[in-house]
């Protein structure tokens, strides 16, 4: 997953980037909590850089760090001192800044004097900006700065030269000496006391000041929100070691992850931070199908944004087609001109897993007007597979990008050298990826249900139909005897290729596997080439450009992993699924406690015995949103939790690993009832179940 030019990002500079991150705006810093100018740190809202300093001194210099806590994602505390004199050992000067972000960002700075004396010193706060997109500084192409600085009664004033209409005010109370770049104060602090102010950046777009949200009163400030959305989702809980600090950053994450819909609709979910603060077509469809056991309204916010932006014609630059979804939405200045527009649409899943999550909705619960509203969307997608989708008529879907400036591989593993064959040659397009497959047999089983749902049986007979159809033509050509695996994909002459991938986890996931074939699917899963110890890896040890540190060629995505986790317990009926599912889950759990309880984009996949801990990846980005909706998805799996509201039926199956412990859903939404489940081993209990509903324990 990347902004468009595939392939991982660029570092955001040094160890201990310190990110947050509240809807469309993100802070990266040091852990002293300043902005480095030519790094790629920075305050960024709406895909532009706001800031690319933010330098904080005391008599000019530096403080020394000494903490950083963060409750929340969108808000931190940077503890630092301020140097002993020299000769002196011990330092009686405490730094702390209070740094909060929202629709801007909000810094209160206390110095404390813990010394018998009174102490003076200057306190100086250096800004200034590029107003640079996201695209340009993700990729190192910034080399000058655009910002035009004034200072007028205390007040700064950040402007871009470019005409964009973007600019950034910064006050502060105290009284400051402003100068173009710098806020200062000369204070003296008494003994034993304390001295404060604080600072807010308001953000300038169209050459409108933006509405800033961090008042502590505000309904929308993003404590009070994120307070609101936790008294309507879901109460996750565990007792095993670890595991609910995990459920506790996830839900933390994925609240800051958040999008408010601009038109007052539903909110959707963020791909994640730093790179990914937009709406993203697979990322947010998949994030959203892992969450919702926490909130189905993310499910339907992000299939109604969706819907609004599915293509109407055919557009080469943007590689829009009628009835397709997105990949990737922008606001910086350089949208237009990396995407050919604001809306890039090229991807191969994002429109079969449309479908499969609106279904997926119904049967969580999610209001049936809300879901007839969405049909047309629906059946417009399938058209798409149809029409589209399937350009040669095989059966399959495949893609081929519209021009040299598209995505070359438009399935999650987007990057340049993603899809080879065993011996390290690339396939040719047009690709049918293995997975797909699997999501459109999955979308039109959907499509089927909803369509029986609304008493449509010729649709529903249709695409039960083509699905099983589909499933017969992919186990014929996708399947290689001698790997007793499928194959990553059919390239441009139809060709396997013949990589071992954890491409197929998906496809368990999606039941596209035939039954007879799964116990030898799991075995090779299974194996020391695919299993790091600390989860799946992305490309067999086996294979010719197998390397563990590559982004999309041996590392480990904890998402993909949690995935394959779900196909398992899918087919935990055959031999060694449930062992492995446990295996895997296992290991990333122990790899993601090692990340301070959030899961990265992705880590190496170096195996377990070379290294006793999970190796980071340099440009990994954190929080992730289908990262972090990953262990969502393990204890959906491994609870065997499937609701059917319609039919008023819930359906369990717990298969607990020991180290989970006890776990706890609290006031879980299913349509119009609030259940409770607790469950530990293989033992149950639901609370709150109405009446007329039955529970299957399966």
């Amino acid at each position: 997953m990347s902004i468009f030019n595939a392939g991982p990002p660029r570092p955001v500079d040094g160890r201990g980037i310190v990110t947050l991150v509240e809807a469309g705006t993100f802070c990266l810093s040091d852990q002293l909590g300043d902005i480095h100018p030519g790094s790629a740190q920075g305050l960024f809202y709406r895909d532009t850089r706001l800031l690319a300093r933010w330098e904080l001194r005391l008599d000019g210099h530096p403080p020394e760090h000494l903490s950083v806590m963060m409750a929340e994602a969108f808000r931190a505390r940077f503890v630092g001192r301020k140097p002993p004199h020299h000769g002196v050992a011990d330092a009686t000067v405490l730094l702390l800044r209070r740094r909060m972000i929202g629709e801007g960002m909000r810094e209160t700075i206390t110095v404390h004097n813990l010394g018998d004396e009174d102490t003076a010193m200057t306190v100086t706060l250096t800004a200034d900006s590029d107003f640079a997109d996201l695209f340009a500084v993700k990729e190192g192409r910034v080399h000058s700065s655009s910002c035009e600085l004034a200072a007028d009664e205390g007040i700064l004033q950040l402007a871009d030269r470019g005409n964009s209409g973007r600019g950034l005010v910064i006050s502060a109370t105290g009284e400051p000496i402003a100068q173009p770049g710098s806020l200062s104060w000369r204070i003296v602090v008494p003994r034993h006391s304390s001295w404060q102010t604080v600072v807010l950046c308001q953000p300038i777009v169209g050459h409108h000041p933006v509405a800033v949200n961090l008042d502590d009163d505000s309904d929308d400030n993003p404590s009070n929100k994120i307070r609101q959305w936790r008294a309507t989702a879901t109460s996750l809980t565990a007792s095993g070691a670890g595991l609910n600090a995990i459920l506790q950053r996830t839900e933390s994450d994925l609240g800051a992850l958040r999008m408010d819909d601009p038109s007052g609709g539903t909110a959707y979910v963020a791909a994640g931070a730093p790179w990914f603060m937009a709406l993203f077509g697979r990322d947010s469809l998949l994030t959203s199908w892992m969450a919702l056991v926490l909130d189905s309204d993310l499910a339907l916010g992000t299939l109604r944004q969706l819907a609004k932006l599915q293509g109407r014609q055919n557009n080469p630059l943007t590689e829009e087609e009628p009835g397709r979804i997105m990949h990737e939405m922008r606001h910086g200045p350089g949208g237009d001109a990396v995407l050919g527009g604001s809306v890039y649409y090229g991807t191969a899943d994002a429109t079969p897993l449309f479908v499969m999550l609106l279904a997926e909705c119904r049967r969580w619960g999610v209001d049936s007007s809300a879901i007839e509203e969405l049909l047309p969307a629906a059946d417009a997608a399938l058209a798409w597979i149809d029409e589209y989708g399937d350009s040669d008529g095989d059966g399959f879907v495949e893609y081929r990008r519209k021009t040299d400036r598209g995505l070359a591989n438009q399935g999650w593993k987007d990057s340049w050298d993603a899809i080879s064959f065993a011996d390290g040659r690339l396939a040719e397009t047009p690709i049918a990826l293995c997975e797909v497959q699997g999501y459109v047999y999955a979308a039109r089983q959907g499509r089927a249900d909803l369509a029986e749902a609304l008493g449509d049986n010729s649709t529903a007979q249709r695409q039960r139909a083509r699905a099983q159809e589909l499933k017969q033509h992919f186990n014929d050509a996708f399947w290689i005897p001698d790997a007793k695996c499928y194959a990553l994909a059919l390239d441009g002459s139809k060709r396997q290729v013949d990589t071992v991938t954890s491409n197929v986890g998906h496809c368990l996931w999606t039941g596209i596997v035939a039954d007879e074939r799964a116990e030898a699917l799991i075995a090779g899963l299974g194996g020391a080439d695919m299993d790091s110890g600390f989860g799946l890896r992305t490309l067999s040890s086996t294979a010719r450009r197998y390397n563990p540190m590559g982004y999309h060629t041996g590392s480990v995505w904890p998402h993909d992993t949690a995935i394959a986790v779900a196909g398992l317990l899918r087919y935990r009926h055959v031999p060694g699924a449930l062992e492995l599912a446990e295996r895997l889950a296992g290991g990333l759990l122990e790899a993601i406690a090692e990340f301070d309880a959030r899961p990265p984009e992705l880590f190496c996949g170096f195996a377990r015995p070379e290294f006793c801990l999970p190796i980071p990846y340099p440009t990994s980005c954190s929080p992730q949103a289908w990262s972090s909706a990953a262990p969502l998805l393990l204890m959906r799996s491994f609870l065997g939790l499937a609701p059917d509201v319609p039919h008023r039926t819930l359906t369990v199956a717990p298969r607990l690993p020991v180290r989970a412990g006890r776990v706890r859903l609290a006031d879980l939404r299913l349509g119009t009832a609030t259940v409770t489940i607790e469950a530990q081993g293989d033992t149950i209990k639901v609370e709150g179940l109405p009446e007329d509903w039955q529970l299957i324990e399966d």
